[in-house]
């Protein structure tokens, strides 16, 4: 059993049946699986805490094993990354965490900014932290960036992949990074509420806690930085600047 005694762990969810790029987390990104450089990404943001990957293969687990974080094999049914958390906040040895940060698989080239604006809603008040940056050229139009719409208090008011032209933006719309943090008990919350239209076939999880009256701070960058990996595109322009 693993001991730890930590405000914040970072849970890292990464499914291997990925639709948009078949076995994601195990994809060669600068000669390391994509995984392994996710992991890397999680220890050098720095939280003190424990970095533990979630998922349903055991070759990830054997991918990220030689970094020496921890690794849980979860439930294969799991329909969501946040599912994974939550199975993972519920073991007895993390039962000491204040609070969970998901950097969600396919996030290489997140900032610490980015974690710590998440972190940093969740203490103001919100249910649900996550960050979002300023959309860059093409991305209001591309369905493989998750964008979402705020208020005026950095709320996000909808998450959604391409522009509905009977729903204008009444907000600002960023680009959605793939990073949330929330309380143990707010993931349980999150994973016991029904699922909502477009949650699954958008691949939106975040709808569900919207829908349900759920609080989601975002927390605005003012720089832009490289976007996470969802496709094969992505996969190269990745390998090119690395």
């Amino acid at each position: 059993m693993l001991v730890f005694a930590v405000r914040i762990v970072v849970v890292i969810p990464a499914r291997i049946g990925s639709t948009r790029l078949p076995q994601k987390p195990l994809r060669l990104l600068a000669g390391e699986p994509l995984i392994r450089v996710v992991a890397r990404r999680a220890l050098a943001l720095g939280l003190g805490g424990p970095v533990v990957v979630a998922s349903d293969d055991r070759r990830v687990l054997e991918a990220v094993a030689p970094l020496g974080v921890a690794g849980v094999l979860t439930d294969p049914g799991h329909a969501s990354g946040t599912e994974r958390v939550a199975e993972v906040a519920a073991r007895p040895e993390l039962a000491s965490a204040d609070m969970l940060l998901n950097l969600q698989g396919d996030e290489p080239f997140l900032t610490r900014s980015a974690a710590l604006g998440a972190l940093r809603r969740v203490e103001r008040g919100d249910d649900v932290g996550t960050a979002a940056q300023p959309l860059g050229p093409g991305v209001d139009r591309n369905p493989n960036r998750v964008k979402v719409e705020i208020d005026a208090r950095g709320t996000a008011r909808r998450f959604f992949r391409s522009p509905d032209p009977a729903t204008p933006p009444a907000g600002e719309v960023l680009q959605h990074l793939g990073v949330y943090a929330y309380t143990p008990a707010t993931v349980r919350r999150w994973v016991a509420l029904p699922p909502v239209a477009g949650e699954r076939a958008d691949e939106l999880e975040q709808l569900r806690p919207l829908a349900h009256g759920m609080r989601i701070g975002v927390a605005k960058l003012s720089e832009t930085a490289p976007h996470g990996i969802d496709t094969e595109e992505d996969l190269r322009l990745a390998e090119a600047m690395l």
